[in-house]
């Protein structure tokens, strides 16, 4: 269960990240690089 909503946080804080990428006019294919990192690190960790 933990891990569940460990998981659902990661995904809201990618979201964020997402949305602030676009919102300050960064392309989106460094906002999804970015995104993958996270979830990359989040497969680690």
């Amino acid at each position: 269960m933990r891990a569940r909503v460990e998981h659902v946080f990661a995904r809201m804080k990618n979201w964020k990240i997402l949305r602030d990428c676009r919102l300050k006019g960064y392309g989106v294919r460094w906002a999804t690089s970015s995104v993958a990192h996270m979830h990359n690190l989040a497969l680690t960790g």
